[in-house]
């Protein structure tokens, strides 16, 4: 593991060429450089979505995490005090949360139940997806990847 300052956007610490569209020119105004997530124990999410994502837990420490799959980074940075968003919890803000594509919903939960998600009861989607919570209890959803064959 190296240093935080070592996870700068793909293309300035990997030497990676990537194209933008953001402007006519081809040029965007940012560059995204990852994703970064609130949380009260970043090495244990770290952990938990490199597993679940079968990616590689590129840095940890007590207070930041990262982890990197697929040319995508998601951070988990240290909050004294922090509180995960409850579900269902209609009256909260809303905040944002991972969506994540899975080939069998059911199969999928029972092996992200077996890393440390629970499951609520509270399951508005059925059969079209699931929502479950990560260890810190914040809520994240699984999708079922569309049945192509059929097409």
């Amino acid at each position: 593991m190296g240093y935080l300052t070592d996870y700068l956007p793909l293309s300035y610490s990997k030497g990676v060429t990537q194209t933008y569209s953001g402007k006519a020119d081809g040029g965007s105004i940012a560059t995204l450089s990852k994703v970064d997530i609130d949380c009260a124990e970043p090495a244990q999410l770290a952990e938990f979505y490199a597993d679940a994502l079968a990616w590689t837990v590129a840095y940890s420490d007590n207070d930041y995490g990262v982890v990197e799959g697929d040319g995508v980074r998601i951070g988990f940075g240290k909050i004294e005090g922090f509180q995960p968003a409850v579900w269902p919890d209609e009256e909260a803000t809303k905040r944002f949360h991972l969506d994540l594509l899975v080939d069998d919903l059911a199969s999928a939960t029972e092996r992200l139940c077996a890393i440390g998600a629970r499951r609520p009861a509270n399951q508005p989607g059925v059969d079209r997806w699931r929502i479950l919570l990560d260890p810190s209890g914040q809520p994240f959803c699984l999708s079922q990847l569309p049945d192509t064959t059929s097409w």
